[in-house]
């Protein structure tokens, strides 16, 4: 009776220790990301038998031998990217002819707490050139110069400073950059140029409490000059939010409640052309019919950019950059977590009102994370189509090799005849891996949201 008893328990325990092991499997199954259900984790970290301590997938290590895609460390959540807006075959195919060696011009619209410090950094330090930027120890600009030339091709606050004001918009850049560029050529016949705008876009939430904490240690933007069908705006028509020299000390309430605010939907004013609008005087038309020309504006003027990246994806705004103007950055970007912005306990409640006060900007970020991971999802797949054609033509020589050292002589007519079998059996091959990868539209690599929670919205901006 013992020994049946004893039996049984056994076989108990050895049950209940299989259900543990296989809800663990589960648990990391149904909760794989790394910032959500951490103490269900840490559970499966003490489970877990021949792993290694400390490591995650999609980090440092490969899964069963294999080479990981590069962007799984970026994206950590399940949600999968569905499109919003329909997009033209150019607008998502987005590849310019920039020529360093002629007269392109790659000018970058900065946009107040973006990232564009970082961004702008990687433009004159980490970019692979024949002619690298010279930048010095104590200076603030460095000079990148064509090869061969001594003219730039970088219009940036860190090549020629802020050459057009402090933070230009796209008013004022589009009215500002050629003359200055002509002003700074030397020949008597002016080069016609191809301007290449580029900006950063970040969250709009994540943006404004930025934006308030640099205002609150004191930061201020006096001298902008937000200039605009030729002039500045006048106080009446730009009144200012406090009356000393800084608003240092203001509180997020006080920085929410001033009705003049720039920080509120500022992306969306900075991007659109404030010309159609009367610019700064608000009194020719009402804010109802004010801010959907401007959001038209900046939607059309960010698509027809020729590059744009965001800030809560850092690799894919390098790999989308390097695709479209072909230069390569020396170092790899990385998601850093963790500005002062990502450090503020916000009440849903006030993360609303942010949202509220920031409306155009929702909109427009919504509309440009839409058209950045449609071009992404494009490039991917060109990219997948181009190796798999390069591994074709690989094979062909190998099995061309393969057939001299045999000693093997075919006829012309043969030849043909079997060059011609084999191009129809190649269009097969690759018929079949284009139907499979238009019914997979968005496979396993794609997963998109980079950041699941507050404190990761904010990668890669400026350390303050």
């Amino acid at each position: 009776m013992d020994e049946k008893s004893t039996s049984s328990h056994q076989r108990l325990l050895v049950f209940l220790l299989m259900v543990l092991i296989f809800g663990v499997f589960m648990i990391q199954y149904a909760c794989p990301s790394s910032s959500e259900c951490r103490m269900l984790h840490q559970l499966g970290a003490w489970f877990t038998l021949g792993g290694k301590r400390g490591t995650h997938i999609g980090e440092s290590e490969s899964q069963d031998g294999l080479q990981k895609d590069p962007y799984i460390a970026e994206d950590g959540a399940l949600a999968r990217f569905v499109p919003r807006f329909n997009f033209t075959k150019p607008d998502l195919n987005r590849v310019v002819d920039f020529n360093i060696k002629g007269d392109d011009v790659i000018v970058f619209l900065h946009i107040q707490k973006t990232g564009g410090t970082t961004f702008g950094r990687h433009l004159v330090r980490n970019i692979q050139l024949e002619r690298p930027c010279e930048c010095h120890a104590g200076q603030k600009k460095c000079t990148c110069l064509r090869p061969g030339k001594k003219e730039t091709w970088l219009f940036s606050r860190f090549s020629t400073g802020w050459s057009c004001g402090l933070h230009a918009d796209w008013t004022e850049l589009t009215r500002c950059v050629p003359s200055r560029m002509d002003s700074r050529e030397t020949q008597k016949n002016q080069p016609s140029r191809n301007y290449y705008y580029i900006t950063i876009l970040r969250d709009p939430v994540s943006r404004y409490l930025s934006e308030w904490r640099h205002v609150q240690r004191g930061a201020t933007w006096k001298a902008s000059l937000h200039v605009c069908d030729g002039r500045s705006p006048t106080v009446s028509e730009l009144p200012g939010c406090y009356s000393g020299d800084d608003w240092s000390g203001c509180s997020l309430q006080e920085f929410m409640d001033c009705p003049y605010n720039l920080a509120s939907n500022r992306q969306t004013r900075m991007l659109a052309d404030l010309s159609l609008v009367g610019c700064y005087n608000v009194s020719t038309m009402s804010e109802d019919e004010r801010w959907p020309v401007l959001l038209d504006s900046a939607k059309r003027n960010l698509k027809g950019m020729a590059f744009f990246g965001l800030t809560e994806y850092q690799r894919k705004t390098q790999y989308l950059f390097e695709r479209t103007f072909n230069l390569q950055f020396i170092a790899p970007f990385t998601q850093l977590n963790g500005t002062r912005a990502s450090s503020v306990e916000v009440p849903p409640e006030t993360q609303e009102r942010i949202r509220r006060l920031n409306r155009w900007d929702v909109e427009l970020y919504d509309y440009a994370r839409d058209l950045f991971l449609q071009r992404f999802q494009v490039a991917r797949q060109q990219e997948h189509r181009q190796a798999r054609v390069q591994r074709q033509q690989e094979r062909r020589r190998l099995r061309g090799r393969f057939s001299q050292k045999q000693g093997r002589r075919l006829k012309p007519t043969e030849t043909a005849r079997q060059t011609g079998v084999e191009t129809e059996a190649q269009q097969r091959e690759m018929a079949a891996e284009d139907s499979v990868e238009s019914e997979v539209l968005f496979p396993d690599w794609w997963d998109v949201d980079e950041n699941s929670t507050m404190e990761d919205y904010i990668g890669n901006v400026e350390q303050w």
